[in-house]
């Protein structure tokens, strides 16, 4: 039986030397293994479920369609107003369905062709590596900003949520 170090002079348990080290007693039970098994299908190569059970003629057309969820999360960016912003999970919560975590994949895979920048975190922080193009659309926008204290990391503005949230109706309250 071989210790295993614990610290700088030290050895795990209670009496030096007399402790096995986990990793070294499961290198030399596979000593002893035969060797694994090789996988069928490379890692990262499997579809989903449902595009698996597709005809190929239906997977095919399927590969440049947008998931449902994508489309209904991008068409909802589209028509948030100039000057107004929904943060991840206002969009889950419009959509009744998913969460700001879903909502945030679909923008980071999908949001390019959109107004991204209306899409924002709930503390109103500028999305990150970003923050400029972002703030360029706002002032171009006239989106309510919130002047950044000078503990904020690089002093850039928030958006100002009280007054640039829209709530996904017809009308858009407090905006000045």
């Amino acid at each position: 039986m071989v210790a295993c170090r614990a610290g700088p002079g030290r050895h795990q348990g209670a009496r030096a030397g007399r402790t096995v080290c986990p990793k070294r007693r499961s290198r030399a039970r596979d000593a002893h293994r035969p060797e694994r098994a090789v996988l069928s299908v490379e890692c990262g190569r499997m579809g989903r479920m449902s595009e698996q059970s597709l005809p190929d003629d239906a997977r095919a057309e399927r590969a440049d369609a947008l998931p449902e969820y994508a489309e209904r999360v991008l068409d909802v960016t589209e028509v948030i107003p100039p000057g107004r912003v929904m943060t991840y999970g206002d969009v889950a919560e419009y959509l009744e369905e998913g969460g700001p975590r879903q909502v945030g994949r679909v923008m980071s895979l999908y949001g390019g062709g959109v107004p991204w920048w209306r899409i924002v975190r709930a503390d109103g922080v500028l999305l990150a590596g970003q923050e400029l193009e972002a703030l360029d659309r706002y002032r171009e926008e006239g989106t309510p900003l919130k002047e950044a204290s000078r503990a904020a990391e690089g002093h850039l503005p928030r958006v100002d949520l009280k007054r640039a949230r829209w709530d996904g109706g017809g009308r858009a309250e407090g905006h000045t």
